[in-house]
């Protein structure tokens, strides 16, 4: 993986962290399937979901509960795909469930495409691996 410094952003580092977190889930998955696992690593997401989450940000707390509100998920609608994911006959493979509307921010739950970058699998290697090196634990090796 390529290492770089730059300066914070709240909203880069946001999104670094959902890659990150589906190329690991993704990768989890392909390892469970390579043991003869039953068990599924899915990757679910909300969508955009009005909750208590965003209330320290006024003015997008101020946006999602006023104008937009038509335009996003309430909590309920947000759990959707991760209910989904849990209980419905989900595909062989990496899979990513979120809400079926325009650009995946509202609607009923579907099985969706990841971005290019989160099907990456040599940086989702290349994380497992970092993972295991930084926290001494060898997960592949605890699957059975």
């Amino acid at each position: 993986m390529n290492y770089t410094s730059r300066s914070y952003r709240a909203l880069a580092a946001y999104a670094d962290s959902k890659l990150y977190e589906t190329l690991f889930a993704f990768e989890l998955d392909r390892r469970l399937a390579d043991a003869g696992s039953q068990v599924r690593s899915v990757v679910a997401h909300p969508g955009l979901a009005v909750t208590n989450l965003i209330s320290h940000r006024p003015v997008i707390s101020g946006l999602l509960f006023g104008v937009m509100r038509p335009l996003v998920n309430d909590a309920d609608e947000g759990a959707l795909p991760t209910l989904f994911a849990a209980t419905q006959n989900i595909p062989e493979g990496p899979c990513y469930i979120g809400p079926s509307g325009p650009a995946a921010v509202k609607g009923h739950p579907k099985v969706g495409t990841a971005s290019r970058a989160a099907r990456d699998t040599d940086i989702a290697r290349q994380l497992w691996d970092l993972t295991s090196r930084l926290t001494d634990i060898d997960a592949p090796n605890k699957i059975h």
